[in-house]
């Protein structure tokens, strides 16, 4: 467990995938560019990176955005300092309440989402990042 710097990081939040599978993980991003217009498409640029975002009781795998018009419907990841644990998929939910739990009680956090990015560690096989905002730098 370790705390990290992020920047602002903007993503994009699919309509209706929950999780990584193999098959959507396989080309995640024409799902993401599947979501948008032909219009639309011309303005987005997705990095190579995916996650799951949970706020309250919605979960949404995710792409980052690098390039992205000024629109509604994307969420913004505010730029601080996060909790990270890595973890295997069946850890997660345990790990996920160990550093929310520190979150609450070493930085009095209130965490209104978390992050579990998806970490690839070989062909066809991933774990995750379990990130817990807990703060701007100040």
């Amino acid at each position: 467990i370790a705390v990290k710097y992020f920047p602002e990081r903007v993503i994009m939040l699919s309509k209706n995938l929950k999780e990584p599978t193999l098959d959507n993980l396989w080309n995640y991003l024409s799902h993401f560019y599947g979501e948008l217009g032909p219009e639309e498409k011309k303005q987005y640029e997705f990095e190579d990176l995916a996650g799951v975002y949970t706020e309250g009781d919605l979960s949404r795998l995710f792409a980052v955005c690098a390039r992205y018009p000024e629109t509604a419907g994307l969420k913004i990841l505010p730029a601080g300092n996060y909790i990270c644990s890595d973890c295997t998929g069946d850890e997660m939910a345990e790990r996920t309440r160990q550093v929310i739990a520190i979150a609450e009680e070493k930085y009095n956090a209130k965490p209104s989402f978390h992050v579990h990015q998806v970490v690839v560690s070989g062909i066809l096989q991933w774990h995750y990042q379990v990130q817990v905002f807990v703060g701007a730098v100040r």
